[in-house]
């Protein structure tokens, strides 16, 4: 059967996602034909960062833009730039990031599932950005958000699974997509996370900071692909102790 990415009643075949933070055209272009994403990310105050040039302009037709309400530092903020994304014709998705930790950008949980609740309600599909905890989760999937997305590092940082122990956690107890965004630093992680149920992955800074941005774009989708298959197939067992001989002749070395 074809294992498909269900995110707001739309479905989608790819479960990478990028972040375009730090867009260029070599990236966006990689990460669609050598990647293989259909939904990337968009800050609005980024939308256009030049006269003669936009994010938009790279960004082919059928790839589905997921506004972020980065530079928000209080839900009222993230509410106001979600609606304005909506007035402008980017679509009902969006993904809440509220941040006011200059340092280590981590996410105001408490203002994010306040944004979550208020956007839920005026039929938005809201993807909250979160530092994992089981009750936040909770509280944000209560509040009406379509999927949850923990970080496994902090932004930028390509450090990895980070908090890998919390995100299991969320995989296990929250009914809702998990997924892992910022932090990922290699495709190896990105795969990690997907054998631990993961529903998809989000990248920007690992893959835009390679020497070689085609070539990561590609490793990332198929450790992606590797991760999910591995996870729905079912690990091997791991002993506690010792070993166990894959060979049946086990005798003859006594």
């Amino acid at each position: 059967m074809e294992d498909k990415f269900m995110l707001g009643g739309k479905e989608f075949h790819s479960r990478f996602i990028l972040g375009s933070g730090k867009y260029n055209m070599n990236l966006i272009k990689a990460a669609i034909e050598q990647g293989g994403a259909e939904i990337i990310t968009l800050a609005l105050r980024r939308a256009n960062t030049q006269e003669s040039e936009s994010i938009l302009d790279h960004i082919p037709e059928g790839v589905t833009l997921l506004p972020n309400t980065s530079g928000a530092r209080n839900a009222e903020e993230a509410v106001r730039i979600a609606r304005l994304s909506r007035a402008m014709g980017c679509g009902d998705f969006v993904k809440v990031e509220i941040m006011r930790d200059a340092k280590y950008l981590f996410p105001d949980n408490q203002e994010t599932v306040k944004a979550t609740e208020i956007l839920a309600k005026e039929g938005f599909i809201v993807l909250p950005y979160m530092n994992p905890d089981l009750n936040v989760a909770r509280d944000l999937q209560s509040a009406g958000a379509a999927a949850v997305m923990p970080l496994a590092a902090p932004i930028g940082s390509n450090k990895g699974l980070a908090t890998r122990a919390m995100i299991q956690v969320l995989i296990d107890e929250i009914d809702l997509p998990i997924i892992v965004d910022a932090g990922i630093g290699k495709p190896s992680q990105a795969c990690e996370a997907m054998e631990m149920g993961a529903a998809a992955i989000m990248a920007n800074t690992a893959i835009a900071t390679a020497g070689d941005v085609p070539a990561m774009a590609s490793a990332f989708k198929l450790a992606i692909e590797a991760g999910r298959k591995a996870y729905l197939t079912g690990m091997g067992r791991v002993l506690a102790r010792g070993g166990s001989a894959s060979d049946p002749l086990t005798g003859f070395l006594r």
